[in-house]
């Protein structure tokens, strides 16, 4: 009888230890996750996503896509900020606003942060759908125009084809991390 009262100890022991060994593995990924995916400039995300309409979960995740959360980035093709906005594109904005902003204002964290969910905003305005509207953030509208015209849509207004691969891989990434977002802070934003 001691020895089988001993075994059941040794297995309950087990099976709470594998409990509390699964429960603190858990612990550690969520820690990772939120560390990985922080809601960092929210007085600046949450006041222009409500400005222009545009889900937080979204924000934040071109951002982190985009830089990191860096607001010194630079890319490759010459993109700045928190949300990598061309220059180019930047002053386009500006003329739309009727603002007078140099630049070098794209490494101001608000600035940045505005104007590039504004652009957001105007591209789900003109696509209709999410994940077009990131495909035209990453590559630009004119593309997205010319696959567009040349079918590779559907009835949705989904592209059904992107040509380029980096941005067909943006375009997962940033779904990935808008559902990675939607899924730490509980929230309910999505498709507008």
């Amino acid at each position: 009888m001691n020895k089988a009262i001993r075994t059941v100890c040794a297995v309950l022991s087990i099976a709470i230890l594998s409990i509390a060994l699964g429960l603190f593995a858990q612990h550690l990924k969520n820690k990772y996750d939120l560390a990985s995916h922080p809601k960092k400039y929210s007085e600046f995300v949450e006041k222009y996503a409500a400005a222009y309409n545009v889900p937080e979960d979204i924000c934040y995740a071109v951002i982190k896509c985009e830089s990191g959360f860096d607001s010194t980035a630079v890319s490759a093709a010459g993109a700045v900020g928190l949300m990598q906005i061309i220059p180019d594109t930047f002053t386009y904005l500006c003329s739309l606003t009727g603002d007078n902003y140099e630049s070098g204002m794209l490494y101001d964290p608000e600035t940045n942060i505005r104007y590039g969910i504004y652009y957001l905003s105007m591209l789900y305005d003109r696509f209709g759908v999410w994940e077009t509207a990131f495909a035209a953030y990453n590559c630009g509208p004119s593309r997205v125009d010319g696959w567009i015209r040349d079918g590779k849509v559907s009835e949705s207004g989904r592209l059904t084809e992107i040509p380029i691969a980096e941005t067909a891989a943006y375009v997962e990434r940033v779904a990935k991390a808008m559902e990675k977002y939607e899924k730490l802070y509980d929230t309910t934003e999505g498709e507008s």
